[in-house]
């Protein structure tokens, strides 16, 4: 079934003689207009949400997934053997794209946080740092424990297995919370819209009474509330959104300080994301008030 573009204009001009069953004002559509913008207001914020953990998981599978660690605890005499020598294993190493030692500086820097600035690095039996990055295509992680069990003693390889599955599974759960946010917040808004209509419709029986009288039938004052019902859940919705939108764009921007919630908004393209939202807040409205008007006026007399 097609819609023309008369039929959407005849939608939104509506007819004068078939809203008059529909309360212009009042707490109908007051209610209708306030849970729309709100509605829009939350689902903007859940988009958000939903989209920043899909960003950051995949931020986190990357960085994470491309990078390793090897530990090597030796004693002093022997530390610098064993790091060469791992260094000459990883060099070695399908897979491996670069290997480096990380400085008594890098290290202090990676402590600073836990043990202050003043941290002695070189009086204290601190493991030798060694980072590791990956190709494309990774490394054999168990082969390369074997091997360095054989050669370097004293060195631990964390391939961030442990550290990267709780997380990025945790991210993607955010995410799919955020997706099931929407259905609860456009699920909750249609039973609102819906009691609103039922409200309506049974505050203006004597009017429905009298159109029926004059001949009019109940598809004909079905799409007049239906259509009032509609735009007012539009514009309660357009209005909330924008709102919304303006009080993400003024978030702090993202920051590798800040982490998630700095990143908590729209990049690029994802602007146009909450744009949608009015639009399928009207089509709620409209199946929503649809079917309350539809088994309302089968049970008026």
């Amino acid at each position: 079934m097609t819609i023309s573009v008369s039929q959407i204009v005849e939608f939104i001009v509506g007819d004068a003689q078939a809203d008059r069953a529909v309360p212009p004002s009042g707490y109908t559509a007051n209610l209708t207009t306030f849970s729309a913008a709100a509605m829009a207001f939350l689902a903007v914020f859940a988009l958000a949400l939903s989209l920043a953990a899909g960003r950051l998981a995949d931020r986190w599978s990357d960085e994470l997934a491309r990078s390793s660690t090897l530990r090597i605890s030796a004693p002093a005499d022997q530390k610098e053997t064993q790091t060469a020598t791992a260094l000459r294993v990883l060099e070695t190493t399908p897979g491996v794209a670069s290997a480096r030692a990380l400085t008594d500086a890098e290290q202090r820097a990676l402590l600073e946080p836990w043990f202050g600035p003043d941290l002695p690095v070189d009086t204290l039996p601190i493991p030798q740092l060694i980072e590791i990055i990956e190709e494309s295509v990774g490394y054999d992680a168990a082969g390369l424990r074997l091997r360095l069990t054989a050669e370097v003693p004293g060195a631990v390889l964390d391939d961030h297995t442990r550290w990267r599955r709780p997380l990025v599974k945790a991210a993607s759960r955010l995410r799919v919370l955020g997706w099931l946010s929407l259905g609860l917040i456009g699920t909750a808004m249609a039973a609102m819209i819906t009691l609103a209509a039922q409200a309506a419709l049974s505050a203006n029986a004597q009017v429905i009474a009298v159109l029926r009288q004059v001949g009019a039938r109940d598809s004909y004052i079905a799409r007049a509330f239906v259509r009032r019902f509609t735009l007012r859940g539009l514009t309660g919705a357009a209005v909330g959104t924008v709102a919304a939108m303006v009080a993400i764009l003024l978030l702090p921007s993202a920051q590798g300080e800040g982490g998630f919630l700095t990143g908590l908004g729209f990049q690029g393209l994802h602007w146009f994301w909450p744009l949608l939202i009015p639009l399928l807040a009207a089509v709620v409205a409209f199946v929503a008030t649809r079917t309350a008007a539809g088994r309302k006026l089968r049970e008026l007399p």
